[in-house]
């Protein structure tokens, strides 16, 4: 093993369809990336979404600008 080789596997990004209170995984993976912030999001952590736009969001913070924008 050298310094280039990960200590663990590579996390995958997992492919979602957003549904009104759950969601369906249509490629599996640990996470998505939000679609403001880009910041990864674990699956088990995945609490906000928008069904329209089919994006996710890592806190209802971020959820709630997204909405107010849609508003402008």
């Amino acid at each position: 093993m050298n310094f280039l080789d990960p200590l663990l596997p590579q996390s995958r990004e997992a492919r979602l369809r957003y549904l009104d209170a759950d969601f369906q995984v249509v490629r599996e993976g640990e996470f998505v990336r939000c679609a403001v912030t880009g910041d990864p999001i674990r699956l088990d952590s995945l609490r906000y979404w928008n069904v329209e736009r089919q994006e996710p969001y890592r806190s209802a913070d971020v959820a709630f600008s997204e909405l107010l924008k849609a508003f402008r």
